[in-house]
């Protein structure tokens, strides 16, 4: 496996966002995904990691991206130490600096998800500041870098490397499960448009994403010819669609000043009610294109945000995204710890 003179350009680099990637490095990190992928599917061992320890501290639940990460590092010859914050001394308020600097001691990487809103990314970001090892984000309350690698990674496998003008719905979508971070649909529309793509967000008013990242976002599409656009109708947005991501999130954005209130919190549930219209179904799917692929981060809200049938058509290519999550791991582990 030739990722020798790959890794060289990672050394003690941290991954908190792509955004902060040039093109040509997130192009190794797919390159190298697809050929572990290719090396897995032979049955072939790579243990471009053995003996090197992950620290990987949770806030919240996860199902993919624990178990990405550490049959990652598993399949590397490493291993990965599944942590939360009641089983370390944070729980005590021991400080990120303090944490950072000990566990830079002791392994070569930090992969960290909190996805507090206001919290998160700032955290990571002051453990990154500390830390002497590669700082990985597993999401935050901004980014889910992990999650959108192993999305482009998938759209490239069904669609080809040009992807110029492929047009992308990243949808909001009513659920009843929890307020979803923004992060997975920003982290999309900051990456999507810098490959081409004609990404077009549908969301009711009350539901925006974040306004700086909006921005950032148009900008990335008009240096690197992609497109870029908002619309309150998830009807108005699927028309021809090449790739639908009906996605809930939570209305954190749509507040000036984040209040961390009982009354914010409620405001929210009753603009949430207020939508349950918002949902992918055969009837607004027929407006896309017949081909057109279906894709979800997981754990979908089934028959909130999309029905059971679409979601288990063969339309929808949402286990080859999860599986992809595994192979982009792998590919970022491997050269940010090698």
């Amino acid at each position: 496996m030739q990722n020798e003179n790959r890794s060289e350009n990672f050394s003690r680099r941290h991954l908190i966002t792509f955004d902060d990637w040039t093109l040509e490095e997130i192009e190794s990190v797919l390159e190298l995904a697809g050929e572990l992928k290719r090396i897995r599917y032979a049955g072939e061992l790579v243990e471009t990691l053995k003996q090197k320890t992950l620290f990987m501290i949770f806030f919240e639940q996860s199902t993919r991206t624990r178990n990405s990460m550490e049959a990652a590092m598993t399949q590397l010859g490493g291993h990965a130490h599944d942590l939360t914050a009641d089983k370390m001394q944070i729980s005590h308020g021991e400080s990120p600096m303090d944490t950072a600097k000990v566990l830079s001691r002791m392994g070569e990487g930090i992969a960290i998800r909190n996805c507090f809103y206001d919290i998160g990314n700032k955290y990571l970001n002051e453990i990154a500041k500390f830390s002497d090892i590669p700082v990985i984000s597993m999401q935050d309350d901004i980014y889910h870098p992990l999650q959108a690698i192993a999305d482009l990674m998938t759209i490239r496998e069904k669609f080809g490397r040009n992807l110029d003008g492929l047009k992308v719905v990243i949808s909001w979508a009513y659920a009843t499960t929890h307020a979803k971070p923004l992060s997975v649909p920003q982290s999309q529309i900051l990456l999507f448009p810098r490959y081409g793509m004609d990404v077009v967000v549908a969301h009711p008013e009350e539901f925006p994403l974040q306004q700086n990242i909006i921005e950032k976002a148009r900008s990335n599409a008009s240096k690197h010819g992609g497109k870029i656009s908002f619309v309150n109708s998830m009807e108005d947005a699927l028309e021809d669609a090449d790739v639908i991501i009906p996605k809930n999130w939570g209305g954190f954005a749509y507040f000036d000043e984040f209040d961390d209130s009982r009354e914010m919190h409620e405001q929210m549930k009753a603009n949430l009610e207020m939508h349950r219209d918002w949902i992918l179904d055969a009837k607004k799917f027929s407006l896309a294109k017949r081909d057109c692929r279906i894709m979800h981060a997981l754990p979908a809200d089934r028959n909130h945000e999309i029905t059971d049938a679409l979601l288990d058509s063969e339309n929808s290519i949402i286990y080859d995204e999860a599986e992809n999550r595994l192979h982009t791991a792998k590919s970022i582990l491997s050269l940010l710890m090698k």
